[in-house]
C-alpha cells in the first residue's frame, strides 16, 4: 500500500472524521484513503467534532513497534485549531444527572456530552429527543455547552426518529411559508402562461405520450412519446418537466431549492425540494393534462426494435422547449402486464420502446458500462407507520425501459452542449476552459491501491482482475462480473468491487463516467427532485438560444456543483439511517427468531450479517461466534479463529438468531445459530 511522505511543514490543514473512542481521521487533499490520513490519538483532537475543519502540528515520529518489517507507521499529529465547523446543531437524546441535564448525541461519531446549563422548566425532558445549537466549547477537558432549540418528542416515536435523522444531517424539513406563497402565486397565472408558451413551442400533444412511474409516485418528472413519421422513422421523445418555465434564478423558491438541492426520499414520506404546488401541480406531468416541457427527441430507423442486427443509433437529435399531454399514467407494474400479456392500452408503443430499451443495455454493456446487480427495500406499513413487511424492490424490463431513455437523455444533452462547447473553444481566451461551461455528472476511475486490494483478494478465489499501470478498464470489470454470475461468491464479490468504486458528484469540468463509460454525461431528467437538473436546463437554454454565459452565473454553477454533491450525500445518509431505523423496528418484534442470512462486512469486532429476505443487516459480535481467538484479515475480507481456523469471510451464508435491537442506536444484534 502507497503511503505519502511525511510533509515537510510541521502544519497542515484539512478536514476530521472523529469516532466514539475520541480519536480521529484528517484528510488532506482528494485522495486521502484511511491508510494514508493523519491520525489523532485520543485526548488530542482539542474539541473537533465530525467533519470541522482543522489545523494540524504534525509529530516529527510516527513509528509503531508493532508494524511488521517493511511496514510504515501512520502520520500522527495533534488537533492546534478549529478553522470551522461542520455544524453548530445536533440531535440527541436529553438525560438528567445530579441536576444537570445532558444531551446524549445522536451521531456515534460525536464522543462527548452536550450540557445544557438552562433547560427549559415545566417540561420532563428526560428520554426526549432534541435539536440543541452549541454555544462554546474551548476546553476540551469541560463539556461542551448548548441550548434547546426544539424538543423534539419521546425517543422511539415514530415521528420524532424521522425528525430527528433528517435534522441530525443538517438537513431542512419545512419550507418556510413565504415559498409556499410564491408557488401559489404562480399557479394562479399558471393557465395564462401556459396557453402563452404554447404559442412558442414544440407542440406534442397530439403525439402518444405516457409517464411510468412507481405506484407510490406523487410527482412525475418525466414522460415518453413515441410516433412513426411520414417517411417510416421511429421518433422517440423525452419530456422533462420545465420547471426552469416557472422557477426563475434567485426567486425565493429558487434559493430555498438551491440551499436544498435535492428532495429526500425517507420510507414513510418525501421532503421535496420544491413546495408540492409545484412539484405535484404545476410542474408534474399529470396525466390528461397540458404541461411545459425541455424536450430530447430522437429519430431511429424503422427497424431498430425488429432488427437484431440494427444499432440503436439517432439519426437526427432535436433540444428544445415543447409542450405535452399525457394520454396515461401507468405504473412499473401495469405497464409491464401490457407487455407480458401481448395486448392492452398502448401495447405496440410500449413493445417497441421495450425492445430498442433491450438493445441499449446490450450496446451499452458492450461498450464498457459496468451492471452491478442491485436491491431496494420496500417497507409495508401500518396506520401507525409501523413495519409488517419488508420486502426487496423487484426490477422489471419497465424500470429498465426507463431508465435506459433517461440515460439516453442525460447522455445525448451532455455530447450536444459538448458540440456546442468545441464551437465556441476557438473564440474563447482560454480554450482549455470551454468545458468548464457546463454541469456535468462525472465519477471518477478507482482509486489504484483500492484496485490492488480487490485484485489481490479475487486471485485469492481463483479469478483474475488485469490491472495494467494502475487501472482497469469498466470492460474488464464487466468481463469479471460474467465470470461470477451464478457462483457461490457472487454476492461478496460484487460487494467487494462496488466498495473499490469513486462515487459520482456533479462538476463543471468533464472526466466522463467511468460507471456507464460515457466520455459526456449530465442530469438533465430530474429537476423537479434535484437542482443540478435545473442548472442544466438553464444553461441549455443559453446555448439553444446562442447567449453567452457569464464568467460569474458558471462561478455560481460551480460553487452550487459542489453543493449538491455535498447535500445528495447527507439526503443519501438520511434516506438509510430511515431504512435502518425501520427495520430495527421490524426485528424488534421478533427477538428470539431465527433467520438465514449473509455475511455483508467484515470487521475488528464481529461480521455484519444481512438477513436475506428483508436485507436487515444486523452485528454478530466477535464474542457471539465461539471461544476462540478471532484474527481479522483485512485484505481477504474475513476472520479466522486462531485454534479452530474457521473461517467467517465476506458472501458467507449462516444461520442467525436476532439477539438485541437498540432501536436509538438503530442497531440489531445477531447471534450465530450453530
Amino acid at each position: 500500500m502507497n503511503h505519502p511522505k511525511t510533509p515537510t511543514t510541521p502544519y497542515v490543514e484539512g478536514v476530521i472524521t472523529t469516532t466514539a473512542k475520541g480519536f480521529g481521521f484528517v484528510s488532506v487533499g482528494e485522495d486521502s484513503t484511511r491508510e494514508n490520513d493523519i491520525k489523532i490519538e485520543a485526548g488530542f483532537l482539542n474539541t473537533a467534532l465530525p467533519r470541522d475543519r482543522v489545523k494540524v502540528r504534525l509529530n516529527a515520529e510516527s513509528a509503531d513497534s508493532r508494524l511488521g518489517r517493511g511496514q510504515v507507521a501512520q502520520q500522527t499529529g495533534e488537533v492546534v485549531e478549529i478553522l470551522a465547523r461542520n455544524k453548530i446543531t445536533f440531535v440527541g437524546t436529553i438525560d438528567e444527572e445530579n441536576g444537570a441535564t445532558f444531551l446524549i448525541p445522536q451521531d456515534t461519531r460525536i464522543y462527548v456530552d452536550f450540557l445544557i446549563p438552562n433547560p427549559p422548566h415545566g417540561e420532563k425532558l428526560r428520554g426526549k429527543k432534541a435539536l440543541v445549537r452549541l454555544l462554546d466549547w474551548n476546553d476540551p477537558k469541560k463539556n461542551p455547552t448548548a441550548e434547546i432549540i426544539e424538543v423534539l418528542g419521546q425517543a422511539g416515536d415514530n415521528e420524532t426518529e424521522i425528525r430527528a435523522i433528517v435534522l441530525d444531517k443538517g438537513l431542512k424539513i419545512e419550507l418556510p411559508e413565504k415559498i409556499h406563497q410564491e408557488a401559489e402565486a404562480l399557479k394562479k397565472t399558471a393557465p395564462s402562461f401556459i396557453a402563452e408558451e404554447a404559442k412558442k413551442r414544440r407542440d406534442f400533444r397530439n403525439v402518444t405520450t405516457f409517464t411510468i412511474d412507481p405506484v407510490d409516485a406523487k410527482d412525475f418528472d418525466d414522460a415518453i412519446s413515441i410516433q412513426t413519421i411520414s417517411n417510416g422513422d421511429i421518433e422517440i421523445g423525452v419530456h422533462i418537466a420545465d420547471v426552469s418555465a416557472y422557477v426563475k434564478p434567485h426567486s425565493a423558491i429558487d434559493e430555498e431549492a438551491r440551499v436544498r438541492a435535492t428532495s429526500i426520499y425517507l420510507v414513510d414520506r418525501v421532503i421535496p425540494m420544491f413546495p408540492e404546488v409545484l412539484s405535484n401541480d404545476l410542474c408534474s406531468l399529470n396525466e390528461k393534462e397540458d404541461k411545459l416541457v425541455f424536450s430530447a427527441v430522437f429519430t431511429f430507423a424503422p427497424d431498430t426494435a425488429t432488427n437484431p442486427s440494427t444499432k440503436v443509433v439517432a439519426k437526427d437529435s432535436w433540444f428544445g422547449r415543447g409542450i405535452i399531454n399525457s394520454a396515461k399514467r401507468f405504473t412499473y407494474e401495469n405497464a409491464q402486464e401490457i407487455i407480458d400479456n401481448g395486448a392492452g392500452l398502448f401495447y405496440d408503443e410500449l413493445n417497441t420502446l421495450n425492445l430498442i430499451a433491450k438493445k441499449l443495455v446490450k450496446q451499452d454493456k458492450e461498450e464498457g458500462a459496468i451492471s452491478f446487480e442491485h436491491e431496494e427495500v420496500r417497507f409495508e406499513l401500518d396506520e401507525n407507520k409501523k413495519p409488517i413487511r419488508v420486502y426487496t424492490k423487484t426490477f422489471q424490463d419497465t424500470n429498465k425501459l426507463v431508465e435506459m431513455f433517461m440515460l439516453l437523455a442525460n447522455k445525448k444533452v451532455a455530447e450536444f452542449v459538448s458540440s456546442k462547447l468545441g464551437d465556441l473553444s476557438g473564440r474563447l481566451a482560454h480554450p482549455d476552459h470551454a468545458d468548464d461551461l457546463f454541469v456535468y455528472r462525472v465519477h471518477d476511475e478507482p482509486k489504484t491501491e483500492r484496485l490492488m486490494e480487490l485484485a489481490k483478494f479475487v486471485a485469492g478465489l481463483g479469478y483474475k482482475l488485469p490491472i495494467k499501470e494502475g487501472r482497469v478498464s469498466s470492460t474488464d470489470i464487466n468481463k469479471f462480473l460474467e465470470q461470477i454470475k451464478g457462483k457461490p461468491e457472487e454476492k461478496m464479490l460484487n460487494t467487494a468491487t462496488v466498495r473499490t468504486m469513486a462515487k459520482a458528484i456533479y462538476s463543471i469540468h468533464n472526466i466522463g463516467h467511468y460507471g456507464l463509460a460515457y466520455e459526456h454525461y449530465t442530469h438533465f431528467t430530474s429537476p423537479i427532485r434535484r437542482y443540478p437538473d435545473v442548472m442544466v436546463h438553464r444553461i441549455l437554454a443559453h446555448f439553444l438560444a446562442d447567449e453567452k454565459i457569464s464568467k460569474d452565473e458558471m462561478e455560481e454553477y460551480r460553487r452550487l456543483a459542489v453543493h449538491s454533491s455535498e447535500m445528495e450525500k447527507l439526503a443519501a445518509d438520511a434516506e438509510r439511517a430511515s431504512i435502518k431505523f425501520k427495520q430495527a423496528e421490524y426485528m424488534n418484534e421478533r427477538v428470539g427468531m431465527e433467520f438465514d442470512g449473509t455475511i455483508s462486512g467484515v470487521a475488528e469486532w464481529g461480521v455484519f450479517v444481512e438477513e436475506d429476505e428483508t436485507k436487515c443487516e444486523g452485528l454478530v459480535r466477535i464474542s457471539d461466534l465461539g471461544n476462540d481467538y478471532y484474527i481479522f484479515e483485512r485484505e481477504k475480507y474475513r476472520i479466522v479463529g486462531k485454534q479452530s481456523h474457521e473461517r467467517f469471510t465476506l458472501g458467507d451464508k449462516i444461520r442467525i438468531r436476532v439477539k438485541a435491537v437498540d432501536l436509538e442506536k438503530k442497531s440489531i444484534d445477531y447471534e450465530l445459530v450453530k
